[in-house]
């Protein structure tokens, strides 16, 4: 696996594989690797070739009071399951080489970006959204692979991948679970203790979502309801939000009748974790799938 650290070599190997005419594919992350960005590398290298992964701790992200400064960069262990996974490039700037000085042009997708995340992480998504377009356009892949935990995330940048006419089709992919339902996410490494335990809250509150539904509940209130008792039955667990939203505009819900989420965030301990469910017309029928 190469590692490339600089912008201008990354553009022109992309553009090398692009005049050869294969198909680029791109893993944005930002470091800590697990099982879930690893079933990304898989996707990717079922469908493109060559395929590069990114390792980005992006500051752009993470306002002064969140946990940049302790964020876990165990990179030896992430290049070696890279590696593994037979990634051919690993792209690998340092935040200069990404924000050189007197950086000051960002990416803003208004409305998506006010709601949830965005009212809980002032700056949180103009962040996200300006270092994707960036690696967007330095690799400039024909697929771009994303994790469906991230939900707001991803339909942000299919937003304004559509919106500024990118070339790049965003692929996203199921969330990956730890055997106790756990949304796995590089957080985790926080929890410790009695936190890991606890940390199962978020899931289980979202199957007690699909249970109801199961049984024909579609008012977005019960619903919410469900997802507020089984979070508040663990004391260990302060919830942020917890709503049933439209997939595509991620504004509430009255019933669930189409393609939505249920999304929630809460801090358990320290550490503030997010997870989600997907809920989809089949017919006459909803299928979930969390």
């Amino acid at each position: 696996m190469e590692t490339i650290r600089t912008v201008a070599w990354m553009k022109e190997r992309a553009r090398a594989a692009r005049r050869e005419q294969r198909i680029v594919g791109l893993v944005p992350t930002m470091g800590a690797l697990h099982a879930g960005h690893l079933a990304l590398v898989e996707r990717a290298r079922r469908e493109c070739s060559p395929v590069y992964a990114s390792i980005f701790l992006n500051p752009k992200q993470f306002a002064a009071n969140e946990d940049l400064s302790r964020y876990p960069r165990p990179l030896e262990a992430d290049v070696e399951k890279l590696t593994a996974a037979r990634v051919d490039g690993l792209f690998l700037p340092d935040a200069t080489e990404i924000y050189p000085a007197g950086f000051c042009t960002y990416v803003q997708v208004e409305g998506l970006s006010e709601r949830l995340e965005g009212r809980s992480r002032a700056g949180h998504f103009r962040g996200v959204s300006t270092v994707v377009m960036k690696l967007l356009e330095i690799v400039q892949p024909h697929f771009a692979y994303f994790g469906r935990k991230d939900a707001q995330q991803v339909r942000i940048v299919q937003q304004m991948v559509r919106d500024l006419n990118l070339d790049t089709e965003t692929v996203v992919c199921p969330i990956v679970r730890e055997a106790d339902g756990l949304a796995m996410s590089s957080r985790n490494a926080y929890l410790e203790g009695e936190d890991r335990k606890a940390a199962t809250v978020l899931y289980r509150a979202l199957r007690a979502v699909e249970s109801e539904i199961a049984a024909g509940m579609r008012d977005s209130l019960e619903l919410q309801r469900a997802m507020h008792k089984m979070l508040a039955s663990e004391p260990r667990a302060r919830v942020d939000y917890a709503e049933i939203v439209d997939a595509e505009t991620f504004e509430p819900v009255v019933r669930v009748e189409r393609r939505c989420y249920g999304v929630l965030a809460a801090y358990v301990g320290k550490t503030r974790l997010i997870d989600n469910m997907l809920v989809e017309p089949t017919g006459d029928d909803l299928r979930v799938e969390v």
